[in-house]
């Protein structure tokens, strides 16, 4: 189970109640469970009927485009496809490079099983663009985890899924009992640095890659498997004695039984261009079921030689996907935790995925966030000043950061900016987003049927708010490290729902203007906001938004900067759009500096029909 949920894919629910703000599908016409299954594993007739037949219903439009962007694609592309572009070219100036998009490639088996997308093998997708030809080739392999070679038979050519995962229910094979709950998957991030080429996953070992070829060089245990290495005086305090005896009850079993690592490294990772340094974070095993969170950070140099690591342990339940850093913190925002007693009898019983465990704790009306010394030595002043939390005056569920800085002034105030994209602890909900029909009602994931539908990120109107959507964090300290004022606000009023907020990577950790984003046009009657169909440039300084949306019945995942000259939104952005209606996907360049006209768009380059991916979750450009 992860102790780091992530915010790639949230499922989402038709509501069956009269008053959902998002109109339910007529239902003489929802397609029934056996259709939705074909669907869902790519069946070639279905595909064909979605395709050919005339859908002049958009409610049942949504559905349908909802189904295809989790289409398994089972063949891979080992020998680079030369990529045929169907408008614009490459521009001469366009850096050579590699992008590379990690996420899910399969979701159902041939024995009856179909796993959350979470819980899909890892399927690296690599565009490889420039050089002297000028062309863009296309490969895309299956990350070779330990979990996909026992999962995958290649003499009989079938897929039987033995783990349960920590999002999903099998329906084929065993549930009671399996303990195979940690399927490191290496499906969520992926990172070029040095000479390395990561796949990453939330709660397990990254996979290290051949840049080339994509052939799996197996398992790259970046911090060395250690175990936790607590100092004396993180260890005082009441109560914590008891919390030291259930952990250590805990570790045998979550590592013997589930075969959890100690220490689990997360999946995103923060690059410091300014030091050329790459930050990594990893918590503790036992965390998600104690009332304590134990985090350690790691900087390493190109050669992954370690430069640094620091651990702090505080005394609350937290989970964590995402984080941010400036010049002299760590920032954590902590998204307060706890045990769900009717969601653990389900889970430990195989009735529903083992996520539905725990759930959301909005006892309290605020969310902390810890500003954890990056550099401080022994004997600072402003020590131990991270061991109290700064309140955030809001319930916001972190899902991804943009970028954070700090600014000191000239009598030693600090004020530390972040920009994020969160969620109302209102709307997350893990029951509703990964349980199946139970006694929490109908939920987002329904591992019976293999159906995933649309409604519960089309919040009702009103409610908008609640779903992902951009925010601006301000942190002011005084120069004893004393927190002056903290407040949350929309992004300068920026307030539709959107996640997957990317920067040019040159200015990571230090002042910046532009903020690209996912971001939906609102145009769907039936898909209002997710998936997303458009990206946004938004000018922190002056508030000013522009954006570019694809056509109608196309999607995109998220976009990517790549840099081309010395000013910050001098370069392009790389944008995968799903085109569902017609089951193609398209690499799509954008000029940074045209979002918002009618030539932003400089080249989209078609993937053949038989290649056609899934949505991805992260990627990352790495130049020649």
């Amino acid at each position: 189970m992860h102790a780091a949920i992530t915010h790639h894919f949230l499922p989402i629910k038709i509501r069956a109640d009269a008053d959902a703000g998002v109109k339910k599908l007529p239902a003489q016409r929802t397609p029934p469970p056996a259709i939705i299954s074909r669907a869902i594993s790519g069946t070639a007739d279905v595909q064909r009927i979605y395709v050919e037949d005339d859908v002049d219903d958009d409610s049942i439009a949504a559905f349908w485009d909802y189904q295809f962007l989790f289409v398994s694609q089972r063949a891979e592309a080992a020998e680079p496809v030369v990529l045929r572009a169907v408008e614009g070219a490459i521009p001469p100036d366009f850096p050579s490079g590699t992008y590379y998009l990690a996420g899910p490639g399969v979701f159902s088996d041939d024995y009856g099983s179909t796993v959350h997308p979470l819980d899909g093998h890892g399927y690296l997708r690599a565009f490889s663009i420039g050089g002297p030809s000028g062309e863009v080739k296309y490969t895309a392999r299956y990350v070779a985890t330990e979990a996909k070679e026992e999962e995958w038979d290649g003499e009989v050519g079938r897929w039987r899924f033995t783990h349960r995962g920590p999002f999903s229910v099998l329906r084929g094979g065993k549930k009671v009992g399996n303990t195979k709950v940690m399927k490191n998957v290496a499906n969520t991030c992926v990172l070029r640095w040095g000479a390395h080429l990561l796949c990453l996953w939330e709660g397990g070992v990254p996979y290290k890659i051949e840049p080339r070829t994509l052939d799996t060089v197996g398992l790259f245990d970046v911090i060395g498997g250690e175990e936790e290495e607590g100092k004396e005086e993180e260890r005082k305090g009441a109560g914590r004695a008891l919390v030291d005896v259930a952990a250590g009850f805990l570790k045998p079993i979550l590592h013997g039984v589930f075969k959890m690592p100690p220490k689990r490294l997360l999946s995103h990772y923060k690059i410091d261009a300014r030091r050329n340094r790459l930050l990594l974070i990893s918590c503790n095993a036992e965390d998600m079921l104690l009332p304590l969170s134990n985090f350690t950070f790691y900087e390493f140099d190109l050669n992954f030689k370690l430069l640094q690591k620091k651990e702090f342990s505080i005394p609350d339940h937290l989970m964590i996907h995402d984080w941010a850093f400036t010049d002299s913190h760590y920032i954590i925002f902590g998204n307060r935790i706890k045990l769900d007693v009717p969601g653990s009898m389900l889970a430990v019983s195989g009735l529903s995925p083992m996520i539905s465990a725990l759930s959301v704790n909005p006892s309290r009306p605020t969310s902390p966030i810890y500003l954890l010394p990056r550099f401080s030595e022994e004997g600072s002043s402003h020590l131990d000043k991270w061991r109290v939390p700064i309140e955030v005056p809001s319930q916001l569920w972190l899902s991804h950061v943009a970028n954070s800085f700090e600014q000191k002034d000239d009598k030693g105030n600090l004020g530390i900016q972040i920009y994020a994209a969160a969620c109302s602890y209102q709307w997350f909900n893990f029951q509703k987003m990964f349980g199946k029909r139970n006694i929490f009602g109908f939920a987002g994931y329904d591992w019976k049927t293999g159906k995933l539908d649309p409604s519960y990120m089309n919040a009702r109107e009103g409610e908008e708010s609640t779903l992902p959507h951009l925010v601006r964090v301000s942190v002011e300290l005084n120069a004893k490290g004393d927190c002056q004022k903290c407040r949350v606000e929309p992004l300068y009023q920026w307030k539709r729902p959107s996640d997957f907020p990317a920067i040019n990577p040159a200015f990571s950790g230090s002042r910046n203007s532009y903020i690209y984003t996912a971001t939906s046009s609102g145009s769907r009657q039936f898909l209002p906001h997710f998936p997303f169909d458009s990206v946004a440039k938004i000018n922190i300084v002056d508030g000013s938004v522009s954006s570019w949306s694809s056509r109608s019945r196309r999607f995109i995942g998220e976009p990517v900067f790549v840099p081309k000259g010395d000013e910050e939104d001098d370069g392009y952005l790389l944008v995968v759009e799903y085109a569902v209606s017609v089951q193609r996907c398209y690499l799509v360049i954008l000029d940074s500096k045209r979002i918002g006209k009618a030539n932003a768009v400089v080249a989209k380059l078609e993937v053949p029909k038989h290649l056609n991916f899934p949505l991805g979750f992260h990627g990352f450009w790495a130049p020649e």
